[in-house]
C-alpha cells in the first residue's frame, strides 16, 4: 500500500503541466559545481582528505537530479514537466553539469530537486525511459540489471585506507523502495533557498543562471561519518542509507546571475 501511495504522490508531483500558450517563459540554467571543500574536483590522481583523515582520489562522479520544483516569492510553485525533469550530472561531461529548463516568467526564491530517480519512473516501461534514463545507452553504467533499478549516486576512486586488494573504493547508491517487495528508499529531496544570494528572475528571452555547489567531502560526514577503511564498497546494503543521508547535504546555493 505504501508503495502505491508513493507512486500516486510522485505521479502528481512530476505530472506534465501544460503551459498556457499566452504564458511568457524564459530560461533557467542550474549549474552544478562539484567541489571538495573549497577545491574544485579534478578526476584522476588528485588527492583529497576526508573527515576520518583518509586520503582518496575520485575517478568517477555521477548522480541523478530529478523532480525539480521551483517556487515564486508569492508561494506559487512550478513543477517541471515529467519528461523534462531528469538529468545525469557527470563530472567527466562538462555539458551535463548545467541542466537548462524553460520556465514561466516570474521571481523565484527557492527550488527543490530529488537526488535519484523516483519509483514511478523506475518502474515504467523501457520505452518511457529514454535519454539519460536509457539503460541500454547513456544510463548503462548507472543501472543495476540484476536489481532492476537506477544507481542514483556513484563515486569511485582509490585510497590507501581501502582494504580492497587494488586499494579502490566504490559507493554505488540506488534503491527506490521496491516494486513487488519493500527495500530501502535512498531517494532524497534537497531544498535550496535562493533568497540570500539572489532570486532567479525569469523573463522572456533571457536566462537566469543558478550556481549550486556540491561539496563531495560531505559524502563522508554530512550526517553520518563514513570511513573508507570500514566501508570501501557500499552498494545495496543497509549502510547505503547513510550515504544517501549524506548526499542530501552536499548542495548549497553559491549565486544567481540574471541576464
Amino acid at each position: 500500500m505504501k508503495y502505491f501511495i508513493v507512486l500516486a504522490f510522485l505521479s502528481v508531483l512530476c505530472s506534465c503541466h501544460k503551459q498556457d500558450a499566452h504564458v511568457k517563459t524564459g530560461g533557467m540554467e542550474i549549474s552544478f559545481v562539484n567541489n571538495a571543500g573549497s577545491q574544485k574536483i579534478t578526476l584522476g590522481n588528485t588527492q583529497y582528505i576526508n573527515s576520518s583523515g583518509e586520503t582518496f582520489t575520485i575517478g568517477t562522479l555521477k548522480y541523478y537530479i530529478s523532480n525539480i520544483v521551483i517556487t515564486k516569492t508569492t508561494g506559487e510553485k512550478y513543477i517541471v514537466p515529467q519528461d523534462s525533469c531528469y538529468f545525469l550530472i557527470d563530472e567527466s561531461n562538462a555539458s551535463s553539469l548545467k541542466p537548462r529548463l524553460n520556465i514561466p516568467q516570474g521571481n523565484y526564491s527557492s527550488l527543490s530537486f530529488m537526488v535519484g530517480v523516483d519509483s514511478l519512473r523506475n518502474t515504467k516501461d523501457l520505452s518511457q525511459r529514454t535519454g539519460v534514463l536509457d539503460p541500454t545507452n547513456t544510463a548503462a553504467d548507472m543501472y543495476w540489471t540484476w536489481n532492476s533499478g537506477y544507481i542514483f549516486f556513484k563515486v569511485e576512486g582509490n585510497s590507501a585506507a581501502s582494504l580492497q586488494t587494488d586499494k579502490s573504493y566504490r559507493f554505488h547508491i540506488g534503491l527506490f523502495g521496491g516494486y513487488s517487495s519493500g527495500t530501502i528508499n535512498n531517494t532524497r529531496i534537497v531544498s535550496i533557498n535562493l533568497s540570500q544570494k539572489g532570486n532567479a528572475i525569469i523573463s522572456s528571452g533571457k536566462t537566469s543562471h543558478i550556481n549550486i555547489n556540491a561539496d563531495i567531502l560531505k559524502i563522508f560526514n554530512g550526517t553520518h561519518v563514513i570511513s573508507i577503511a570500514n566501508s570501501s564498497v557500499i552498494m545495496a546494503t543497509a549502510n547505503s542509507a547513510d550515504v544517501a543521508d549524506n548526499y542530501a547535504t552536499l548542495f548549497s546555493h553559491a549565486s544567481t546571475i540574471n541576464e
